[in-house]
């Protein structure tokens, strides 16, 4: 499907079938950026496509949080990525396919929880190793396959929990066998493109969707050998929801594949890097998405 298109076809001055403004969904969402404006989107989304009013219960802590409220029915619907609900709510291990992990969950939620998972949103929200974007042009550097090459002449920065951390430092030098120039050099997630831009490291362990990515016009090295497990983004629904709006099932469907990895970063910088509002940044791309502005 066309993401530019993906709002086509709705009946936005009016939707048979859906219930009445007196009743509401909710919508949840963790605790950070990037989690705020999925929020936004999906409650301006919703309450467009069943004309009923939608509430915002944002910056519910963590994973655990927004699981018991959604299973004691006080949201219904957030976003969730695929590797978290894995490990952290199935407790399973992690698998290199991001298909069989979205499966799987798909399948457990169902089972355990009675829970719906909508098809990914189009992102996925892994660690990433970055490096300038001038370095990656120059050395034809794409992909960390590649990286073995140049680690040695390269400074890596992480962040504290990276080096810990069961798919962290460890498991990606044995993977592609890494070596670089030194230990790494250990600081606040906040100071590493900093230290990338002026060149007191050459590459970091970033989030894929960090929004200073784009703006810096850094480049994330392909995880050619999928270390990294899938944190692809999905909305985790209530059953509930779609009995009292059907048409929320089509919507979810049209929501697939429609945010990428940049639209996400420009969102988030959109926020953290120039102080926009997260409800008007998910409006504008909602907007963008349409070609006119949605009902809220």
């Amino acid at each position: 499907m066309d993401r530019r298109t993906f709002l086509s076809g709705l009946a936005l001055a009016g939707c048979a079938g859906c219930i009445s403004h007196e009743s509401e969904l909710t919508v949840g969402s963790k605790n950070f950026t990037e989690q705020l404006i999925l929020g936004e989107v999906l409650k301006q989304y919703l309450s467009s496509v069943c004309r009923m009013p939608a509430e915002g219960r944002f910056y519910l802590a963590g994973t655990y949080i927004c699981q018991q409220a959604i299973l004691a029915g006080r949201i219904d619907t957030y976003v969730e990525y695929t590797g978290t609900a894995l490990a952290a709510i199935l407790k399973e291990q992690y698998s290199g396919d991001p298909a069989a992990v979205y499966q799987r969950v798909k399948e457990e939620y169902k089972r355990r929880f009675d829970l719906d998972v909508m098809p990914p949103l189009g992102f996925n929200n892994s660690f990433a190793m970055v490096v300038r974007g001038d370095d990656a042009r120059r050395l034809s550097l794409k992909t960390l396959s590649q990286l073995a090459r140049f680690a040695p002449q390269m400074r890596l920065g992480v962040g504290y929990e990276f080096l810990e951390r069961q798919d962290g430092y460890k498991g990606l030098v044995k993977t592609y066998d890494l070596h670089f120039a030194d230990n790494p050099r250990v600081m606040d997630l906040g100071l590493l493109y900093r230290a990338l831009q002026n060149k007191s490291v050459d590459i970091v362990a970033g989030n894929n969707t960090d929004g200073l990515i784009a703006a810096l016009g850094l480049v994330v090295l392909e995880d050619d050998k999928h270390y990294f497990p899938p944190y692809n983004a999905v909305p985790i629904v209530r059953p509930a929801m779609f009995q009292n709006c059907p048409q929320a099932k089509g919507a979810f469907a049209r929501l697939a594949g429609s945010i990428s990895a940049d639209d996400m970063r420009a969102m988030n910088y959109a926020v953290d890097g120039e102080k926009k509002d997260a409800a008007a940044v998910a409006r504008q791309f909602l907007v963008s998405q349409q070609g006119s502005t949605p009902v809220s």
